[in-house]
């Protein structure tokens, strides 16, 4: 009989727990990412290439950096999941979340500033938002060394961090299940349910709690990567 891996076993195991966990959760949103109909009112900022391979979508660019917006805004109190798998490197992955516009418009308002996918627009300009960076492979130092960043915007505050599990794409067969977690002030991230990091915001060192918002993927060219099943449930 072929011995599972143990990696496999912690994911059925997880997995029985988590349906058992998720069975009295309302799923608020879920989008398998499979075909190019389920992201028609997706809003791309800067240029990229987003296909669909084996039911998964595959998104790419070798011209500059983007963000690929969910239209959705979500309440507080989430828990937004969905898998990913890295296919080339360099580059780096970053996902928003409880984004808004500042002064509480709306994100998409059009008296906003113009984004076209430039990091400075997003961590310093018309938005407030939490983003985590889940796999950094786009410079030297950050393919030597892998972490995880949790920062909070308007402001670009690096506040918590932790090891980077995710292999590189060469090692990565198969996609990694990322979950996160933000309900008032707490933000838990895991990958694969391995628990990364914690974080509690105070109000006060960074600025007010921020509430909900929307989602959206963030790539530095030029790395491809693979998303799919993307849920976000109230907690």
């Amino acid at each position: 009989m072929r011995l599972l891996s143990r990696r496999y076993c912690l994911r059925l195991g997880a997995m029985a727990l988590a349906s058992r966990g998720h069975a009295a959760e309302k799923v608020l949103y879920r989008n398998p990412l499979a075909a190019e109909s389920d992201v028609r009112d997706f809003r791309l900022e800067g240029q990229a290439a987003i296909q669909f391979v084996n039911g998964r979508m595959r998104m790419q660019s070798d011209l500059g950096n983007f963000v690929f917006w969910c239209p959705e805004i979500f309440p507080d109190g989430v828990e937004i999941s969905w898998e990913f798998r890295p296919i080339r490197e360099p580059g780096l992955c970053i996902l928003f979340f409880a984004a808004a516009g500042i002064g509480g418009k709306d994100l998409f308002d059009p008296s906003l500033p113009r984004r076209t996918g430039e990091y400075e627009q997003y961590h310093s300009g018309s938005i407030d938002a939490l983003h985590v960076s889940y796999f950094r492979r786009r410079y030297p130092e950050e393919r030597a060394f892998h972490l995880c960043n949790l920062r909070k915007s308007k402001g670009f505050h690096l506040v918590a961090q932790a090891a980077d599990p995710l292999p590189d794409a060469a090692d990565a067969p198969a996609p990694f299940r990322i979950a996160l977690l933000k309900n008032g002030p707490l933000v838990k991230f895991s990958i694969d349910e391995l628990a990364l990091f914690e974080w509690r915001d105070d109000g006060r060192k960074y600025g007010p709690v921020l509430g909900g918002g929307c989602i959206g993927f963030r790539q530095m060219a030029p790395l491809t990567g693979e998303y799919a099943n993307l849920v976000v449930r109230a907690v």
